[in-house]
C-alpha cells in the first residue's frame, strides 16, 4: 500500500511540476500525511521493534541517533538545494524570472521570486544569505555597492541590457531644453550614466576622466542652463509631471508604461560600450556562483526560450545579452 501511494504521489508530482511547479511541495506534504496515517496503525508494533533494537544495541544506540540526525540533515540540504530564492525588481526582472520558472522546474528546481522596489535591500538579503541571488542591477552598481557597503557580492552571469533613455515630462521636445529641469537618479553609477547620455548628445560637458563617478558637480559646461533634480531612481518616473524631462532606468521606464521605441527622446544605442558595461546580472554572494542551482538559473535565463520571450515582450526596452 505504501509503495502504491508512493508511485501515485510521484506521478502526480511529475504532472504538476510541468504545469504548476509550486504545487509539488504541497503534494509531497499531502503524500507524507497519507503514508503517516497508514503507518500510524502500526505504531505499537514499530515501538516494540524499536525498543527491542535499543536493547540489542545497548551503548551503541547513541550512534543510531546520530545516524538518524545525519539522514535528516542530508534530506533537508537536498531539499533546500532544489529551491532557488531570487530578489528582483518588478519589471522586467521578475517577469523574465516568471518565464524561466517552468523551464527550471523541468530541471528539478523550484524558483521563488520576491519583488523589491529599491536598489539596496536586494543586495543586503543576498549578503545575509536569506536569498540565493538577485536580479536587478548592472556591474558598475554592484561594484560600487560592494565598495560602499562592504558586501561580498559577485556577478554570476550577464542576462540583459536596458537602454537608458531621456523621457518627456512637462516638455515633449528637445527644442525646449533651454532652462529645463531634468530628473536623474542619485546613486553614483546611474547618475553618471544619465549625465554621460546627455554629454554624448551634446547638451552638457563633464570633466575629463570622471566616467562612471560623474555627478552634477562635474559638469563644466551647461550651455542650455539645465537644472538637475537628483532623486532615488524609483522616484524619477513619478516626478515626470513636475519636471521638463527625466532620465530613467529601463525597468522603471517600463513600469511607468514608457518604451524606448515609442517614448524616449534620447537613448543609448544597443551597440555602444554601455551595452557591455551596463548588462544586468545575476548577483550572488561570493563563493556561491558555481552552485548547481545558480548555474541552472543563469543558463536558463540565457537560453533561446528566454531570449525569445524578451524580444517578444519589451519593444526594444530590454535586449538579451550575447
Amino acid at each position: 500500500k505504501i509503495a502504491l501511494l508512493g508511485i501515485a504521489g510521484v506521478l502526480f508530482a511529475i504532472q504538476f511540476r510541468q504545469q504548476r511547479p509550486e504545487y509539488t511541495l504541497l503534494i509531497g506534504f499531502a503524500l507524507s500525511v497519507l503514508v503517516f496515517s497508514y503507518v500510524l496503525g502500526l505504531t505499537g508494533q514499530l515501538l516494540e521493534e524499536f525498543a527491542g533494537l535499543q536493547q540489542y544495541l545497548g551503548d551503541a544506540k547513541g550512534y543510531l541517533g546520530i545516524l538518524m540526525k545525519v539522514v535528516g540533515i542530508t534530506y533537508l540540504c537536498e531539499f533546500s538545494a532544489g529551491i532557488c530564492k531570487v530578489a528582483a525588481s518588478a519589471v522586467p526582472h521578475a517577469e523574465i524570472l516568471e518565464a524561466a520558472k517552468p523551464l527550471l522546474a523541468e530541471q528539478g528546481y523550484t524558483l521563488e521570486i520576491q519583488i523589491f522596489d529599491d536598489y539596496v535591500q536586494p543586495n543586503l538579503v543576498v549578503e545575509s544569505g536569506d536569498f540565493d541571488a538577485n536580479y536587478f542591477q548592472h556591474i558598475p552598481y554592484l561594484e560600487s555597492f560592494n565598495e560602499e557597503k562592504g558586501t561580498h557580492l559577485v556577478n554570476a552571469g550577464g542576462i540583459h541590457y536596458e537602454p537608458f533613455g531621456l523621457y518627456p515630462g512637462t516638455e515633449t521636445s528637445l527644442d525646449n531644453i533651454d532652462n529645463a529641469t531634468i530628473a536623474v537618479p542619485n546613486d553614483t553609477t546611474n547618475e553618471a550614466r544619465a549625465l554621460l547620455l546627455l554629454q554624448d548628445n551634446g547638451y552638457i560637458t563633464l570633466k575629463d576622466g570622471v566616467g562612471l563617478t560623474a555627478t552634477t558637480k562635474d559638469i563644466v559646461e551647461n550651455p542650455h542652463n539645465i537644472t538637475f533634480v537628483e532623486l532615488e531612481a524609483a522616484q524619477v518616473p513619478r516626478t515626470l509631471p513636475e519636471v521638463s524631462f527625466g532620465v530613467l532606468n529601463g525597468n522603471y521606464a517600463m513600469e511607468a508604461g514608457l518604451t524606448v521605441a515609442d517614448d524616449a527622446l534620447l537613448y543609448e544605442s544597443d551597440d555602444s560600450e554601455a551595452a557591455a558595461t551596463y548588462v544586468n546580472v545575476i548577483a550572488v554572494k561570493e563563493g556561491n556562483e558555481n552552485l548547481p542551482k545558480i548555474k541552472a538559473l543563469v543558463d536558463t535565463l540565457k537560453s533561446d526560450e528566454i531570449k525569445q520571450f524578451i524580444n517578444d515582450n519589451y519593444n526594444g526596452g530590454v535586449i538579451p545579452y550575447k
